[in-house]
């Protein structure tokens, strides 16, 4: 009987990605706090956190070439150890006094290059670390630790450690990826390079044999397509979610946070039972259900605009945006190919973020022009749209695979 357990190489990992989660909620607070001590511009201070999400459009790609070729274990401790050198580099500008905007501006955009390449490779490194039908366990808890990390331990230790010192948050950060390093450097050695003669043909094609396989795999194709719109449509209305808050809720700074986390315990919840309504199987059924609520739920604030009801949609959007994560990210490991699996999570990753960035715009857009709820009424219209089409494209063929389950 196969064992139910993760092992002790997968919790190795999992305790890595969550020490560099962890660093990731600390400059997720930290980076917002010195841009603002060293600019008065909200451009200024936005374009920081833009300077973080550009690199997957620019390097996301790459990373999973890379990925492929070099292999997850290299590809993380090179990405967390050149993240360490560039926030030993900021630690020391700050405390001198000579930190810029401009150099805030080039850190945040070379520590994403490293998260991009860090978190393709971290995705690639699963399936070689527990059993297939251990994978939705596995993502599940990865994508918990991430939110432990990012939403709930990070930004306050971040936002107290720049109280403290500038510095501070940008120096634990760093030895919170020192220490992630040591972790990984002990996982086995399946983790290394491909095998040359596995990998020769599609590596040799670059990032150009990664996109040529998504394209004509009609299922996943599909599957990066609407996971991109329901990752557009959910945030165009999170975007706005603090001017809904304020002007329909009369919620204010401390209500927004509050509500924020409590999506977080939603996103936490979402995490756990993923592998529990997969239950091995049902990627399809579960698939539908989670792009249908993940994007349509918003639009109850259309029609109910109190403060019950958007607890209601920040629960269960982010509850069920973590079980769509966790069970497309497990149906890709189960479909792709090990030495083109980089490059297609990349494709995906990267399509999603563009995506995302691009929904935000439209839903600040739509605002302007419409009010605050039209966001709402563009998610449940994309949530109808998507659904749709990923129900009508994995309708069983009488071909086995994951598609028709």
């Amino acid at each position: 009987m196969e064992s139910k357990s993760l092992g002790r190489p997968f919790w190795t990992f999992w305790g890595a990605a969550s020490l560099a989660n962890v660093g990731d909620g600390i400059r997720l607070a930290a980076f917002p706090l010195l841009a603002a001590s060293l600019t008065d511009s909200p451009l200024g201070v936005a374009a920081v956190t833009a300077s973080q999400a550009l690199p997957w459009l620019v390097t996301g790609l790459l990373a999973g070439s890379l990925a492929d070729r070099r292999g997850a274990k290299a590809l993380i401790v090179w990405a967390d150890l050149g993240r360490v050198l560039v926030l030993a580099t900021l630690v020391v500008a700050v405390a001198t006094g000579w930190a810029s905007l401009p150099l805030v501006l080039a850190t945040g955009f070379l520590l994403g290059v490293g998260e991009t390449l860090r978190d393709t490779a971290a995705q690639t490194a699963i399936p070689g670390l527990v059993a297939k039908p251990l994978l939705e366990r596995a993502n599940g808890r990865l994508v918990a630790g991430e939110i432990v990390g990012n939403e709930f331990v990070g930004p306050p230790v971040g936002a107290a450690l720049f109280v403290a010192g500038a510095a501070l948050p940008f120096a634990v950060n760093g030895a919170s990826l020192a220490l992630a390093v040591m972790l990984v450097l002990s996982l086995p050695l399946s983790l290394a390079a491909r095998t040359a003669g596995t990998t020769a043909p599609v590596v040799k094609d670059g990032v150009r044999a990664g996109l040529r396989w998504l394209v004509r795999h009609r299922m996943l194709r599909t599957l990066t397509a609407v996971c991109a719109a329901v990752a557009a449509a959910d945030s165009a209305w999170f975007a706005i979610l603090v001017l809904y808050a304020r002007e329909n809720l009369q919620a204010g700074a401390v209500g927004y946070g509050v509500l924020l986390a409590t999506g977080a315990f939603g996103g936490l919840l979402g995490a756990f039972v993923a592998e529990r309504l997969v239950g091995g199987r049902r990627h399809r059924v579960v698939l539908t259900w989670s792009l249908l609520v993940t994007a349509g739920v918003p639009a109850l604030l259309l029609f109910v605009s109190d403060l019950w009801a958007a607890v209601l949609v920040v629960v269960v959007t982010s509850g069920s945006f973590a079980v769509l994560n966790v069970t497309a990210v497990s149906l890709r490991q189960r479909s792709v190919p090990g030495e083109l699996l980089g490059r297609v999570t990349a494709a995906g990753r990267t399509l999603s973020f563009s995506a995302a960035a691009v929904g935000a715009l439209l839903g600040g857009g739509l605002a302007s022009v419409a009010g605050v709820e039209a966001p709402f009424l563009f998610s449940g219209v994309v949530a109808v749209l998507a659904t749709v089409a990923w129900y009508v494209v994995s309708r069983p063929t009488g071909r086995p695979g994951v598609a028709g389950t």
